[in-house]
């Protein structure tokens, strides 16, 4: 009897703790904050997400780490469920970080060694390789014909196997607009000597120029496949001056002429060693779902996003707006904003989870900075059946509005959005400035992609903090914030709640238009930026009548040369289309599924 007793206790105090361990789950203040969206609640997860012990968010960093535990434990106090790889909350992916200088660099001219970092540098698009050989001089390295100028370094040179020198910029390097320009690039002039048959190229500089190209990693360059080497000035004098010349006399003379100097130097052998080293991240989204109780619309899903990269310390490359300033980069606006409003919505959706017919995924991007790499990833390498998706809806930099005025993307992605979005207006106060396009600079452009309808909420920088080190959290409106994420809290209770997905429409370019770009034609694909593939792979066919549809290019090929002529990545693809007329044919191959196809492309 008194065992049963004992027993007895025993298990009411279990239900006594799990009841109170319930209730303090659900209505704890002081470590869940409450379900209701609260301005207490926004900036307590803005200042932990901006604050300097997150070290600006960099994707791969123990406190890019520290950020995707603390979303993953928000999600779990919630009660949002799993949603990422396996049982657990995230999707991993590996990024390139950066590049660095290996340790098996050597140069030699003839038989006197140099000394890297000083007497020459290696190039961020250098092939790794070993070579030794001759040296032709090549001008600037450009061949191009336009309509009233013609200009050939190489005409008449036999540069096959050897290492070819060129000067860098041109005979107009202050001109932005010069016909050289498109030519001046060193990407470029790598490309035009390899086609030739150059085994290397080695990069001199005009007077103006007194110090060696900083070695710094650009995102997107593969491995050009030859060595490309800078050479610091006094070493390229001493060479020049075994032919009784100068880069002083080269150049003057070029410049005054407007004719190339090309010439082999006798005597010389350069022996060179490169290696450069790809160095790896590992990222993460963060993926969580609210699974409705409606048997019949669960397995659909409303999505919404934010991303929770930011750019660490800034410096070159970084996308900072201070390149030359070391310092964190908290990004309480960007974007911080959009991932407090992601948790915020997280929790109030939960609580009111009876409302929902469709499910609802949440998704913490990360990468975003780096090319929208975590949205991209995800689309490619779907948690959930991607054809279950009715709508998408990002935040990102919601955190400065003015004027009680919220910018909306996207709205023409679908005819329901401006009427459902007016209707929310009426009693919000708010004023909705809306933009059609469905491609904008942040993740929701990966889902737009795919052919499903996008809401972009947007305030702004009226600050002009965009990508500096003073995007803290102090200057956030965070009643402002509120207002947004009220609004799209009825908008996604709406979408869930709707008899039919929205209808997606087309509303405008599926990429970034590229100002740049000198191509006379277009293939009609989206380029995919992410990953190490060797080739230029196709993420989409944005024109089902362009070019590449008609002559069977498909999502998912690999681009691998254009006309015979190798394409290892975006660079080199831009480059092979710059020189492609209109009512031209030409010849494409392609890799799908592991085997090589030949494909005319007619423009």
């Amino acid at each position: 009897m008194t065992e049963n007793k004992s027993l007895l206790s025993t298990i009411l105090v279990i239900i006594i703790a799990g009841l109170c361990f319930f209730w303090f789950r659900q209505i704890g203040p002081e470590d869940v904050g409450s379900p209701e969206i609260k301005n207490k609640d926004i900036i307590e997860h803005i200042k932990f997400l901006s604050d300097d012990k997150r070290a600006g968010r960099y994707p791969g960093t123990r406190e890019s780490k520290d950020v995707i535990a603390y979303i993953i434990n928000q999600f779990k106090t919630f009660g949002v469920q799993q949603a990422g790889e396996g049982s657990s909350f995230k999707q991993t992916f590996s990024i390139i970080d950066s590049v660095k200088i290996g340790k098996n660099n050597s140069l030699k001219i003839n038989d006197r060694p140099l000394s890297i970092e000083k007497d020459y540098i290696p190039l961020w698009f250098s092939g790794n390789a070993s070579l030794s050989g001759d040296v032709v001089f090549a001008g600037y390295g450009i061949n191009m014909i336009t309509d009233s100028l013609v200009w050939n370094d190489y005409k008449g040179l036999d540069i096959d196997g050897k290492w070819v020198m060129v000067m860098r910029h041109s005979p107009e390097r202050e001109n932005p607009h010069s016909s050289y320009a498109p030519h001046s690039d060193l990407h470029n002039k790598m490309i035009e000597a390899r086609d030739r048959g150059a085994a290397g190229i080695i990069f001199i500089s005009q007077i103006e120029d007194s110090t060696l190209i900083p070695f710094k990693y650009i995102p997107g360059y593969s491995k050009s496949g030859i060595p490309a080497i800078h050479l610091d000035n006094e070493v390229a004098d001493d060479i020049l001056r075994s032919v009784g010349s100068s880069r002083e006399i080269i150049q003057n003379k070029m410049n005054r002429n407007l004719k190339s100097e090309s010439f082999t130097i006798p005597d010389l052998k350069i022996t060179a060693n490169v290696e450069l080293k790809d160095i790896y991240s590992r990222a993460a989204n963060v993926v969580g779902k609210i699974i409705s109780r409606n048997h019949k619309f669960r397995d659909e899903f409303v999505i919404i996003g934010a991303h929770f990269d930011h750019l660490g310390y800034g410096g070159p490359g970084s996308g900072s707006l201070k390149p030359d300033t070391n310092a964190v980069h908290n990004g309480a606006n960007d974007n911080a904003s959009g991932t407090a409003g992601l948790l915020e919505l997280a929790h109030k959706l939960q609580a009111n989870r009876k409302l929902l017919k469709r499910s609802i995924l949440f998704i913490a991007f990360d990468a975003e900075e780096k090319g929208l790499l975590g949205s991209k990833y995800f689309v490619q390498n779907p948690t959930i059946n991607i054809k279950n998706v009715s709508a998408m809806i990002n935040m990102d930099m919601i955190g400065k509005m003015r004027d009680s005025t919220v910018i909306i993307g996207g709205v023409g992605t679908s005819p329901v959005f401006e009427p459902t979005l007016d209707s929310l207006s009426i009693d919000t106060g708010l004023k909705f400035e809306y933009d059609k396009a469905g491609y904008g600079p942040s993740d929701h452009a990966s889902f737009y992609a795919e052919n499903i309808p996008v809401l972009f909420f947007f305030t702004g920088d009226y600050e002009n903090l965009y990508h500096l080190p003073e995007d803290d959290w102090e200057k956030i409106n965070v009643q402002g914030e509120k207002q947004i994420l009220d609004v799209i809290y009825k908008l996604t209770i709406k979408l869930s709640r709707e008899n039919s997905k929205p209808l997606f429409t087309l509303s405008g370019p599926k990429k970034q238009k590229n100002s740049r770009s000198n191509q006379k034609v277009k293939l009609g694909i989206i380029p995919y930026y992410g990953g190490t593939i060797k080739g230029l792979k196709v993420d989409k066919i944005y024109d089902p009548n362009g070019p590449a549809a008609k002559a069977g290019i498909r999502s998912g090929d690999i681009i691998k040369s254009i006309n015979k002529k190798p394409v290892n990545d975006i660079y080199e693809f831009m480059k092979r289309m710059d020189g492609i007329d209109k009512g031209q044919s030409i010849s494409v191959d392609i890799k799908r599924n592991g085997k090589i196809i030949m494909l005319t492309v007619r423009f």
